[in-house]
């Protein structure tokens, strides 16, 4: 039993360490994944594994939520007054992304900015986080410039959140050529509901009818297998695409 119970941590840390690898996470996480592997596999699981994972994500966005219409200013102002008691890279990055999140984009853009001039400038969160910045700032250019370099450096990274925000920086930055290209380059190999959407109202919103009734067929084909509880967590999604359809349509 003993064996079996060493055999279960070591098989729990090789996923981790494989998920590790994939999503281009820095390789020190392989050496506490196998130097502690009950220990480490815990850690990993709630520092970098949860929150990737779909569940906590659509919990966090429920709570954020909430909180937002009881407080809106609550986010930016706990994240500012943490950044403030403790300047640490993992403080300014918080309050990036709630300066983001609270749609002031060229402030979070420059807290980004000084995140990529420090010590952690190469994690592929920050850079990821800053060209988010940048595409909201109207600098789609530069965008789709980070995200092409850290698609290169960081290949195995979130592949699908940077091609769809690569395909809307191309998009912005009216390179209507290279925004095709990375839209059918992104349902091809993750062909959910959110990227035939994205997909289908780029196309729409560009004069591109035949691509859109392509990805609205598929959507249709999902949407007729969807319970209840899927059409509901889609049910944005779809509205957006209607919207889109009925402007097309005048």
């Amino acid at each position: 039993m003993p064996i079996l119970g060493v055999g279960l941590h070591i098989l729990i840390a090789l996923y981790f360490a494989v998920h590790a690898v994939r999503s281009g996470r820095e390789m020190y996480w392989l050496l506490v994944l196998f130097c502690f592997p009950l220990l480490g596999s815990v850690v990993y699981f709630f520092a970098i594994y949860l929150p990737q994972s779909r569940l906590d994500q659509a919990i966090t966005r429920a709570g954020r939520s909430v909180l937002g219409s009881l407080d809106p200013g609550r986010a930016l102002r706990e994240a500012r007054e943490a950044f403030d008691l403790t300047p640490t890279a993992q403080n300014q990055t918080r309050l990036a992304g709630a300066m983001l999140d609270a749609g002031m984009t060229a402030e979070a853009a420059q807290q980004y900015e000084a995140c990529l001039q420090g010590p952690f400038g190469s994690d592929p969160d920050i850079r990821f986080g800053a060209a988010q910045a940048l595409l909201a700032n109207a600098q789609a250019g530069e965008s789709a410039r980070m995200l092409t370099a850290l698609r290169a450096s960081h290949p195995a990274f979130q592949p699908e959140k940077l091609s769809l925000l690569l395909a809307r920086a191309y998009s912005t930055a009216g390179r209507k050529d290279e925004a095709a290209a990375e839209f059918a380059h992104l349902v091809e190999r993750f062909p959910g509901v959110e990227t035939r959407v994205a997909y289908a109202v780029w196309a729409l919103e560009h004069n591109e009818p035949l691509l859109a009734d392509e990805q609205c067929r598929e959507l249709g084909r999902l949407r007729k297998q969807f319970n209840n509880h899927t059409r509901s967590l889609h049910a944005e999604l779809f509205k957006k695409l209607d919207a889109a359809l009925k402007t097309h349509r005048r």
